[in-house]
């Protein structure tokens, strides 16, 4: 079974001029993401894996690379939520 993915609490996000900053309260950090980085956040408030979101950001963004890199873009990217303690795993 692929690897989910969650939002691992509700943390408060405001969108600023095509930048999403998020406030984890808990550990009293924020984080900025950009508009594709935003964009993949807000599907995290309903579990998903890697292909869903990569999909999604395909879709979304009309991208045309090669999608094996933009899996591995968004692993890196999970990665580094998963640090922040933004996102858990849900499996």
């Amino acid at each position: 079974m692929m690897t989910q993915y969650i939002q691992k609490g509700n943390y408060e996000t405001t969108e600023l001029d095509g930048e999403f900053i998020i406030l984890n309260t808990d550990e009293y950090t924020i984080t900025k993401l950009n508009d594709v980085g935003g964009y993949c956040w807000s599907r995290l408030n309903k579990v998903q894996t890697v292909a869903t979101l990569t999909k999604n950001l395909i879709e979304k963004f009309s991208i045309n690379e090669d999608e094996t890199q933009v899996e591995r873009d968004m692993e890196e990217f999970l990665e580094n939520l998963l640090q922040c303690g933004l996102i858990q795993y849900a499996d």
